[in-house]
């Protein structure tokens, strides 16, 4: 029995894809092999690396003065990229609105003069730090913001406006609502959420930013390198890049991006008005910015918390302990989870809730 994986990622992918690879694995299009084991220098493999691109460009609307690179080592791997590739004046502006963020910035501070812009640290960042264009330098080479906080729970509703590039880690909410692409310098998202298994980063950057990496910049995470070699300068990730074919494929056939968005929003409504509603459950998040992707809530106490995860469990229900830095439950459900996942949950809350209060 499958069940309702609530995983903030690797997460649930779509029962159509793993249903379409289950079908492709021992026999890949009458290549007698699965993608597992093809080789990435072969016309099929190459065939499905473009096909990814061209359906990624499509339910973006990614500019064609952008590449759209799949590479490896996860978005963390881009903390150090981003200014490895980018640091042409030796300056950036950096916003911490989470963990994962917050890596981000101290990675970065190895490579240059990196300026700590805004923080939501001081309420354990429940919130989005308000941003004006004056707040950033116009000697930056970029700014570099975290769309979606998935430990807790945040999401910026605007972008800001910034004299310099705007460089975004989407790892958690990208494809979950429509995006101006050229709003942004680079895009990166490890995949493992919102796209396919873990193992393939996308990065979508600029054209004009890929050939001012410094001197010590490692030629596998030079941009350039991976933009030149159609993502093919060594061995990549190719199954999970055949897997992030398949569900822009079904995004696609849902809809595209603004189709799931409406999606991601009535659930998110769901699950946040329950709790709203409740004087069982809480949630910390300022409501203005609350993300759709990642939903942490509490009990009364740590001990009912302990108990919901495992009677969840037993339900069906998996993986809803929270991070370690906030505790209780945490929500995940990205855009493969469904309407029914979500509802199944709400149901599992309200008994909890009347046998526990």
């Amino acid at each position: 029995m499958r069940v309702y994986n609530f995983s903030a990622g690797p997460s649930m992918l779509p029962l159509p894809v793993l249903e379409k690879a289950a079908a492709e694995m021992l026999d890949y299009h009458g290549t007698g092999m699965s993608v597992a084991e093809m080789s990435h220098r072969s016309k099929p493999f190459q065939a499905i690396v473009d096909e990814a691109v061209f359906l990624l460009r499509e339910l973006m609307g990614v500019p064609e003065n952008y590449d759209i690179l799949f590479v490896q080592g996860g978005a963390s791997t881009q903390f150090e990229a981003v200014p490895l590739n980018l640091l042409k004046k030796g300056k950036a502006d950096y916003v911490v609105t989470g963990n994962f963020a917050n890596k981000a910035f101290k990675e970065a501070q190895k490579y240059g003069d990196i300026r700590l812009v805004a923080s939501s640290k001081d309420k354990n960042y429940t919130y989005i730090p308000a941003l004006s264009p004056e707040m950033f330098s116009p000697e930056a080479d970029y700014v570099h913001i975290t769309s979606n906080n998935t430990i807790f729970g945040t999401r910026y509703t605007a972008f800001p406006q910034t004299p310099s590039p705007l460089v975004c880690d989407m790892s958690s909410n990208i494809l979950s609502e429509p995006v101006e692409v050229s709003r942004f310098g680079v895009i990166y998202a490890g995949a493992q959420k919102n796209i396919a298994p873990a193992g393939v980063t996308i990065v979508i950057v600029r054209k004009d930013l890929e050939e001012q990496a410094l001197p010590i910049c490692p030629t596998m995470l030079k941009w350039s390198t991976q933009a030149k070699e159609n993502s093919l300068y060594n061995t990549p990730p190719c199954f999970s890049i055949y897997m992030a074919g398949l569900v822009f494929r079904w995004l696609k056939e849902l809809g595209g991006v603004p189709e799931i968005y409406k999606i991601n929003q009535y659930k998110a409504g769901l699950l946040y008005d329950f709790i709203d509603n409740s004087a069982f459950y809480t949630n910390a998040v300022n409501p203005a910015d609350r993300s759709l992707m990642n939903v942490p809530f509490i009990t009364p106490s740590a001990e009912l918390d302990d108990k919901f995860v495992k009677e969840a469990a037993k339900s069906g229900l998996v993986s809803l302990k929270g991070h370690r830095l906030v505790g209780g439950m945490r929500a995940s459900i990205y855009n493969a989870m469904p309407v029914e996942g979500v509802k199944a949950l709400i149901g599992f809350m309200k008994k909890f809730e009347l046998e526990n209060a």
